[in-house]
């Protein structure tokens, strides 16, 4: 891996012009392989004979401002105001139905009386009820319950204004069904997205984007830690080459469970009582969350915890006199607990001891003891899951093929779509059955081990019994740093060279096994893992080639991270980190233990037979590099940590199995990766593309590469025209930089995992065969792009990978590309099965997640939104001796 950027290098300035490619359009439908008929959660939308398709949607621009004229931008808040307008001014809009976005726009079937419309409505503030509450309160408080409880709710008034935006006919769907060509289609599918996205809101549910989620119990699957799993609909509607369709799929998110306060705290702390809770933790967990109070029955807004317990904190209540001043207002200094207690006569078992949930603002506070507030329902959890909740969300949202396919089913009727005003108004029908579309099965990748040997995959997966692997490497000398007192180390040795020798691979003894010493244990893992390493390079004076290293647990494992960060950064050693859950492990697993340890130590596993398709020919005869791209964000609640981009580049061409990684950090939730290319005033730059165009070049008998071509994963459709013209753009000065004569062709492809396509098979219980691809019907109409489930679902319904081909300038036919990509499924060195996703993407996806461990920025404190944004921590450098191997695997 490449080092940051020097930090004291001044950036020169880029070049302000920005070119405007778009992406190609489809050159032709590929015809290898052998045809399979299948069906797809996508459904045809329709308009029926007796429609208007004379008429045209129309589109408004909706300003929404408080009574003083401030911008109503709270969250939820434009629903509530724009029901309320339909409901008041119906009449005046002249009966007509629309679709709002929940934001700026709205959309009508036909227009409305005039081109600007402007209302005043008048919304109950429920959530503004004052009663029983703790605040300091400007008015007089006469203590009567019966009083306070007469006292309206605060109302606000908003001014409305409607605004005539566009136009555009609704007849481009009828044209789309006959596959004729309409700009408007998009538009089309835009607003019958936004149709379905308010027929779910006035249903109640919880809206993520295109996914809808209804708050029934048989929903809901506890994860532990008072989080739960959520399953849901994910709909939208797709402009496609067959037309017009509704694709719909099961969609899951997570969820807080609606439980009081208190039980909530304990188990998401996993503590045992109230008396262990971190309360710092909890202002964090509890802020912005709603919940509603036991003895007045209104729904508030957490904005924070009280700064002392309900005993001790305090209030200015202002009360009338009774005696010779009656009517006199007076401050009285009350505490909370008091307050509820004295005089509103509520029973409080236990929250004297604790903070109150504060629902007003800092300035104002408004306070409730905890056990009178309750969590509502259907609030979203965005914290990071621990491993056994992310096992066991995965674990309970699998579906089988049959079994998604009925609930799809049930789900489209339930909703009864056909019954919505706007839909019905149109003339719209969306059908209830799966789309047959035809896919094929394309021809299994050649692969060899050692010796030549041919290794045959089957559905998928291939084995190495009796052969060795293609390149096995000698290891020597290698250490033993151990974590562990479960596993048998004895056995673990012998068997562990017994299974390398069998695979080729030259492994002797350990010259050392290090345990850690009892008294580090309960150290801090960074304590543990220095202790550890000072201890071997004490006793072991020279570096060894590789270290295996034994942790306690399995998967996220405290220790991980620093250990990854001292060997990789520190040492300059590779090292591969197991945790047998048994004390004997067999075979197998040592096997995949072994595929790691080879290909990180400079070896291949398995190598693809170049010549048995002609794409394979093409990037093996003209030097090719190969780029996978990803980018990873912290968790959708920390918008503080930073995204970390990773590019994997390919080396040694004419191999296409090897790989090298740059992994750097930039700024959160930044999706275009800003550090390919990095020009310095002295003609030179820090960017990542430069360090893998050297390496190609001193890997690959000195040649430049004449063909570049770029996996790109993690952008949606809308951010296609960035990677084109911004991050290709990037790439294309670094080139230049280094040869102002060097022009190499590039191809950049999208990869997609994140989309709800599904294909089954009629009449069987079985995944779509490995190798099945689509590309008509469900495709787009213009732009060139397929679907490919390379892999073998063995748990689950198989998620195709949607590739998206934006430009080619090497010139591939349909079917070199489709191969091409197939084939690259099956370099991947850490397994024995064809993966979903090309490896050059996979290997993106682990140099980030491993980096990511070097510094755990989930664990840093939040920063304070008040505050200028921080600069991006940077990551450290790799050794030298590491920087450039597969780390990764």
């Amino acid at each position: 891996m490449e080092s940051q950027k020097p930090p004291n290098a001044e950036p020169a300035k880029r070049s302000s012009s920005i070119p405007n490619r778009l992406p190609m359009a489809r050159r032709g439908l590929g015809r290898t392989g052998e045809t399979i008929q299948l069906v797809t959660n996508h459904f045809k939308v329709s308009m029926h004979s007796n429609a208007n398709t004379g008429a045209h949607f129309y589109q408004y621009n909706v300003s929404l401002a408080y009574e003083d004229g401030h911008p109503a931008d709270a969250k939820d808040i434009g629903r509530k105001v724009m029901d309320k307008v339909h409901e008041t001014y119906h009449t005046e809009m002249a009966g007509m139905s629309f679709a709002y976005d929940g934001e700026k726009s709205l959309f009508t079937i036909g227009s409305l009386p005039s081109k600007k419309l402007r209302f005043t409505v008048v919304l109950e503030d429920a959530s503004s009820n004052r009663i029983s509450t703790a605040r300091n309160s400007d008015s007089p408080d006469d203590g009567s319950d019966r009083k306070r409880s007469r006292r309206p709710y605060h109302s606000k008034t908003f001014n409305v204004e409607i605004s005539f935006a566009a136009k555009f006919p609704m007849d481009s769907i009828v044209r789309a069904s006959y596959g004729q060509p309409s700009k408007h289609l998009q538009d089309a599918a835009r607003v019958l997205d936004i149709i379905l996205r308010q027929h779910a809101a006035k249903k109640g549910c919880l809206v993520v984007r295109q996914s809808f989620f209804d708050n029934l119990p048989r929903n809901f699957t506890p994860l532990g830690g008072g989080v739960l799993g959520c399953r849901g609909f994910n709909s939208s509607f797709r402009a496609t080459q067959g037309g017009l369709f509704l694709n719909m799929d099961v969609s899951t998110t997570l969820v807080i469970q609606p439980d009081p306060v208190r039980d909530f705290l304990v188990s998401n702390q996993n503590v045992k009582d109230m008396y262990h809770i971190d309360w710092s933790k909890a202002k964090r967990m509890l802020k912005n969350l709603r919940v509603k109070t036991l003895h007045s029955n209104a729904e508030w807004k957490i904005s924070g915890l009280s700064e002392n317990t309900c005993r001790n904190q305090t209030f200015l209540m202002k009360q009338r006199n009774e005696g010779p001043d009656v009517g006199e207002v007076r401050s009285v200094e009350v505490t909370v607990y008091d307050y509820f207690v004295k005089h509103r006569k509520i029973s409080l078992q236990y929250s004297g001891d604790f903070p109150c949930i504060n629902v007003g603002r800092s300035k104002r506070p408004v306070y409730i003891p905890l056990e009178l507030c309750t969590l509502v329902s259907l609030q979203r959890y965005t914290k990071p899951l621990s491993t056994q909740q992310r096992s066991s969300l995965v674990e309970k949202s699998r579906q089988k093929p049959q079994e998604r396919m009925r609930v799809i089913e049930q789900a489209l009727k339930s909703n009864k779509y056909d019954a919505n005003p706007m839909l019905r108004s149109s003339g719209i029908s969306i059908s209830t059955q799966f789309t047959q579309v035809e896919g094929r099965i394309l021809p299994t990748p050649s692969l060899k081990s050692g010796n030549g040997q041919d290794l045959s995959p089957r559905n998928g997966r291939w084995n190495f019994n009796n052969k060795e692997l293609a390149q096995p490497t000698k290891i020597d000398p290698w250490l033993i740093a151990s974590f562990s007192s479960r596993c048998n180390m004895k056995t673990l040795v012998q068997d562990l060279i017994k299974c390398a020798k069998m695979k080729g691979i030259s492994m002797g003894y350990p010259a050392e096994i290090f345990t850690e010493n009892p008294q580090f244990m309960r150290e801090p893992a960074p304590v543990r893992v220095d202790k550890m390493i000072s201890t071997m390079m004490s006793q072991f004076r020279r570096l060894p080639q590789f270290i295996l290293c034994i942790l306690p647990q399995k998967k996220n494992c405290d220790i991980y991270g620093p250990w990854k960060r001292q060997c990789l950064s520190g040492c300059g050693v590779p090292t591969q980190c197991i945790a047998p859950s048994a004390p004997v492990v067999n075979d197998q697993y040592l096997t995949n233990v072994l595929l790691k340890i080879n290909a990180k130590l400079g070896g291949l596993n398995s190598l693809l037979t170049m010549g048995y398709c002609p794409s394979l020919h093409l990037i093996s005869t003209i030097p090719t590099l190969i780029l996978g791209m990803d980018v990873s964000h912290g968790s959708p609640g920390r918008a503080d940590v930073p995204s970390i981009a990773a590019v994997v580049s390919s080396r040694h061409w004419p191999s296409i199995s090897q790989y090298r990684a740059t992994v750097r950090t930039q700024s959160p939730k930044l999706e275009m990766i800003d550090s390919l290319f990095e020009p310095l005033p002295n003609s030179k730059d820090s960017g990542i593309i430069r360090g893998t165009l050297l390496d190609f070049y001193k890997t690959s008998a000195k040649r430049k590469p004449e063909q570049i071509i770029i996996f790109r994963d993690g952008v949606g459709e809308s951010q296609f025209n960035q990677v084109l013209n911004i991050e290709l753009e990037q790439i294309i000065e670094a080139c230049k930089l280094l040869d102002e004569q060097w022009h190499p062709k590039f191809m950049v492809i999208i990869a997609q995992k994140n989309h709800h396509t599904r294909f089954f098979q009629n009449g069987t219980p079985s995944n779509v065969p490995p190798g099945t691809i689509v590309d008509n019907t469900i495709c787009h109409p213009r732009n060139n792009d397929f679907y490919l489930c390379a892999h073998a679902g063995m748990i689950g319904t198989s998620r195709p990978t949607h590739y998206h081909v934006l430009l080619d300038e090497l010139g591939f036919s349909a079917d070199d590309l489709q191969q091409l990509v197939h084939s690259l499924c099956y370099v991947y060195q850490r397994s024995t099965t064809a993966v979903s996703l090309v490896a050059p993407v996979c290997y993106a996806h682990l140099a980030a997640a491993q980096v990511a461990q070097f510094i755990k920025f989930e664990d840093l404190p939040e920063s304070s939104s008040g505050h200028a944004a921080a600069p991006v921590p940077q990551l450290p450098s790799f050794h030298e001796k590491v920087a450039d191997t597969m780390f990764f695997c």
